[in-house]
């Protein structure tokens, strides 16, 4: 037999911990290899973690409500093999011979005692991070209003997100303070007929994230109409092929997706994000694209250096990511990473839209309804009225380091990428 100590695995860009959720599987069960063992959320998103081998679970180290670094142990798995240990850490390896010791300490506690203005014993059953502690001291938050702070986090945790909006909120004196003020600045009164719906931890995030970006970024939008009417031709030519050889919808996602790699490609400043006063061009070109799902809410699945996916490998890359997204089976590398995202308000009727950028980005393209118009057609022997398919293409950015000559360009180039389609491409 073997013992193997299995890691928290790595989230996702940026992500240095994970809080433990709840363990799917006991002490003496039998796992397989690949199977969900916990469930652990970040401040990105919530996941199960599965068994890295097959065997059996013989010790769980990080209990529900730990937080964890990424590479340190949370359980020990017997395996069928040599009587060693083929993965150690080094608190295991230099205390073997004590017991108490060769168990690797939690991070943080489910109940912490937290302090309040510099006077400790203070308890509270609401768990905090030692991150969110950390911010809540050195903002001199006390206990007593630290406990009425909202947390977006799976059973009400507060999250980094959360305490950073409150202490910036707090700052400007646009939240209530428990025990030093009444009221609030804005009264919200309900009739006793309306219906009061809790927001859910999904809701909270995306709240806190657009919020968070609109306090960022200075906004511009710059708006271009496109006539699609050769890529309209092209799809309805071969999206029966498509659907009979893929088995899936032949979209107009994928298309604009190209039409944008090629635009960054051209103007490679709009790839870009930024950092204090530095400005850091990314090398990939990471796509995301907005996802509704079933609730109402959206998610923003990247597809990773989308540039070296042909216009088929798009195409079923873009229905992987919106299906799975829709069935909540997004890993968390899936989330993260993106330099750029575009969002299909058309799919909702909508022509146009402002759409709010995705930190750290600067720049998210909107595309709206395709519609027939009535329009004015050049030809070599005039001008000609005709009916041509046509969309608005929504450019928002951020203002700090996109100029609106900038702005205004990319959006342009896409546009007369859709326009030139070669409508003898094939898949």
């Amino acid at each position: 037999m073997a013992l193997v100590e299995m890691l928290m695995p790595k989230m996702g860009e940026s992500i240095m911990e994970a809080t433990v959720l709840t363990w799917l599987k006991k002490e003496g069960d039998k796992i397989d290899q690949d199977e969900s063992v916990l469930e652990v959320a970040t401040d990105k998103v919530d996941t199960e973690v599965p068994a890295t081998h097959a065997g059996i679970l013989k010790e769980i180290l990080a209990k529900e409500g730990d937080v964890v670094p990424v590479g340190k142990p949370i359980a020990i798995i017997v395996t069928e093999g040599d009587d060693t240990v083929t993965t150690k850490a080094p608190a295991r390896e230099e205390k073997k011979e004590v017991k108490q010791e060769s168990r690797p300490e939690p991070v943080a506690a489910p109940v912490e005692t937290i302090s309040n203005n510099g006077s400790n014993g203070q308890k509270s059953s609401r768990f905090y991070s030692p991150l969110v502690k950390s911010i809540a001291k050195q903002e001199q938050i006390p206990l007593i209003e630290l406990e009425a702070v909202p947390g977006s986090g799976k059973k009400g945790r507060v999250t980094k997100y959360d305490i950073l909006a409150y202490v910036e909120q707090r700052k400007s004196g646009g939240v209530l303070m428990p025990a030093y003020q009444e009221t609030s600045s804005f009264s919200v009164i309900s009739s006793g007929q309306d219906e009061i719906i809790e927001m859910d931890r999904m809701r909270k995030m995306i709240a806190e994230r657009m919020v968070e970006s609109k306090r960022t970024s200075p906004h511009v939008t710059s708006f271009v109409e496109a006539d699609v009417s050769n890529i309209v031709a092209w799809r309805n030519k071969y999206k029966n092929e498509f659907k009979q050889k893929e088995g899936d919808n032949l979209t107009f996602t994928p298309i604009m997706i190209d039409a944008v790699i090629r635009a960054i490609k051209d103007y490679p400043m709009i790839n870009i994000q930024v950092d204090g006063t530095k400005i850091i061009r990314k090398k990939d070109i990471n796509i995301g694209m907005a996802v509704a799902l079933p609730s109402g809410n959206l998610i923003v699945p990247i597809i990773h250096n989308a540039d070296q996916y042909s216009l088929n490998g798009l195409a079923k890359k873009v229905n992987d990511l919106a299906r799975r997204a829709r069935e909540n089976k997004l890993k968390p590398d899936e989330l993260a990473g993106g330099t750029y995202t575009i969002s299909n308000v058309g799919s909702f009727g909508n022509v146009m839209g402002t759409p709010i950028i995705v930190q750290p980005q600067v720049a998210i393209l909107a595309l709206g309804a395709i519609q027939k118009k009535v329009s004015v057609i050049e030809t070599p022997s005039g001008d000609a009225i005709g009916i041509r398919h046509k969309m608005f293409l929504s450019h928002s950015y951020d203002h700090r380091v996109v100029d609106g000559a900038l702005g205004g360009m990319v959006v342009r180039r896409v546009a007369d990428y859709l326009e030139k389609f070669d409508t003898g491409r094939t898949l």
